[in-house]
């Protein structure tokens, strides 16, 4: 399906060439930057600081929309919305708003589908779809961004785990930080996002080596080769050993403090048997003595494809008993807009 190129898809540098290939002063670039990002404007009707004759070579040439909200589901709290949007080729994606006293906190997708296949990750069970454009990852954060504005709120926080796997599309992923991050648009700073990665160990070097103050998660969900390889295929490739050298590195090269994701399955990893094989492995993350890592566990949420159960309350505070003992830091994370599916690993479409 042939379609208008997405606006968001542009750099800066790249929207002054065409701002100079129209014969078009280089200043007007910036007008039409900050009108983007600082804005939120996704009409060029909006763009009335511009000649109405550039106004109309922009929406010929360009589209502002490339994400069509086709359904939104709201919790009954009230805390958390679910948006599912229809991209140009009928693909589909979720992406969900989270309200906390504080902070308002976006779960942004990557990908359409992921390849990864977590037994009981919704997404996985999806299959593969397609990356998502740099623009395509930037327009969700500034749909929120809109809505959010209109209400006299802004954007606090970003976390990249919608659907898909960021590091399998990790250009992208970047280059969307890097958009948002920018001072003269968006003005986001990258210590307000949060990247997970089901562990792809050449990408945690990469990242490594960049040396980004964007934050790191690593989906991990259990402690031995066996049953982390029955839950995520792609510990076949990169084995725990290698996923922990590699973030021993990231810790040594960055300082910087990495989270370890855990989804508590009654009975499968939520004994103290993996709460201890988990603090031994860790216990090489640490500079000076303390512990730069950091355990986010969170009760399993339901998918139709996984009959795991989530742990139980008590389970869930002994495994986190157990971590603390051994000096690694854990949290019991609160689930959030699970009566809509929009709880981590909840989120998928249908077929397309």
């Amino acid at each position: 399906m042939l379609t208008k190129p997405l606006i968001y898809d542009l750099d800066l540098q790249s929207l002054e060439e065409v701002m100079i290939a129209w014969g078009q002063p280089r200043y007007r670039s910036h007008q039409i930057w900050k009108g983007l990002y600082q804005h939120f404007w996704n009409d060029t009707g909006q763009f009335t600081t511009l000649p109405g004759e550039l106004r109309d070579r922009l929406a010929e040439n360009f589209t502002f929309n490339h994400l069509q909200p086709i359904k939104t589901l709201n919790s009954s709290d009230g805390e958390t919305r679910k948006t599912l949007f229809q991209l140009p080729d009928n693909q589909a994606i979720e992406a969900v708003l989270m309200r906390y006293s504080k902070r308002r906190t976006l779960c942004i997708s990557t990908q359409s589908g992921c390849a990864m296949g977590c037994v009981f990750c919704a997404t996985g069970q999806m299959g593969f779809r397609r990356n998502l454009t740099t623009g395509e990852i930037v327009e969700q954060v500034l749909y929120y961004a809109r809505q959010l504005q209109e209400i006299g709120e802004r954007v606090t926080n970003v976390v990249i785990m919608g659907m898909g796997e960021p590091f399998h599309n990790y250009d992208a992923t970047m280059q969307a930080i890097d958009r948002l991050n920018d001072p003269q648009g968006f003005n986001f700073g990258a210590r307000r996002f949060t990247v997970s990665t089901v562990g792809l160990v050449p990408a945690i070097r990469r990242f490594t080596d960049e040396k980004r103050q964007v934050n790191l998660a690593v989906s991990l969900h259990a402690a031995d080769d066996d049953l982390r390889s029955s839950m995520l295929p792609i510990n076949r490739k990169y084995s725990i050993d290698e996923l922990i050298t590699a973030c021993e590195d990231y810790v040594k090269t960055t300082h910087r403090r990495i989270t370890f994701e855990w989804a508590l399955i009654h009975g499968v990893n939520d004994t103290i048997e993996q709460a201890q094989k988990l603090a031994g492995r860790l216990q090489t993350l640490r500079i000076d003595g303390s512990a730069l890592c950091h355990v986010n566990a969170i009760p399993l949420n339901p998918t139709e494809q996984f009959n795991g159960q989530p742990t139980s309350s008590e389970r869930a505070r002994a495994f986190q008993a157990e971590l603390e003992r051994n000096g690694i830091p854990c949290t019991i994370r609160l689930r959030r807009g699970i009566d809509i599916q929009a709880g981590c690993g909840q989120l998928a479409v249908g077929k397309q």
